[in-house]
């Protein structure tokens, strides 16, 4: 049975939080509140739940998910950033922008199985997210939460999210209404310049 679990927006409380940190670490799928609408997120090493995502939302096993990072220094670990790339990474994060990355020699093991060259990073700037990153201390793997029908339903609305995917997560983080999203998607993988792939609902300043 799935759980509800009332956090604090502003103030995440600690002892919830670890709570759901040791359930992500014992393998749980969690809808977790970000700055761009509610988004599914799992341990690095729990295949279970990204199987489980993948029949979910109807994905192959080629889908790439994006890395929610804490800081600049776990996103550098996990992918390779040039000085341009850089400077443009840490003038719009933390907040909701997705960066395609060429990826690390240091990606983890369990990352490197899929035999990737590009890696999606991004810095929530929310504080439920971050404490939850930061109780894992790990990045966490994540996808938008939209089942193949749910053209129509906002990721942003807590009471929505909740009707529709309580039956298929283990623990919602309810933080009531959060911004609506999307996230604008950057490709800064190739050595051109990088690419604005999908703007998000926040103007991009270039």
């Amino acid at each position: 049975m799935s759980d509800r679990v009332e956090v604090h927006p502003v103030n995440p409380q600690g002892r919830l939080i670890e709570a759901a940190a040791e359930r992500l670490v014992e393998g749980a799928l969690v809808l977790c509140p970000t700055d761009a609408g509610y988004t599914l997120v799992w341990s690095q090493a729990s295949r279970d739940a990204e199987e489980r995502v993948q029949r979910l939302r109807a994905l192959d096993t080629k889908h790439p998910f994006t890395l929610l990072c804490a800081a600049m220094s776990e996103a550098g670990r996990l992918a390779r950033l040039d000085n341009r790339t850089f400077q443009l990474f840490r003038s719009l994060t933390p907040g909701p922008c997705t960066f395609i990355l060429p990826a690390s020699p240091e990606l983890p093991r369990r990352l490197k199985q899929s035999k990737r060259r590009t890696i999606g990073i991004r810095i929530p700037d929310h504080p439920v997210t971050q404490a939850l990153i930061a109780a894992v201390r790990e990045p966490l793997l994540s996808t938008t939460a939209a089942l193949p029908d749910d053209e129509d339903v906002p990721s942003h609305d807590a009471e929505a999210m909740a009707e529709r995917w309580l039956r298929h997560v283990d623990v919602m983080l309810d933080a009531g209404d959060c911004p609506p999203g999307p996230t604008s998607i950057i490709d800064a993988s190739g050595k051109d310049e990088p690419q604005v792939v999908r703007q998000g609902f926040q103007p991009l300043p270039f």
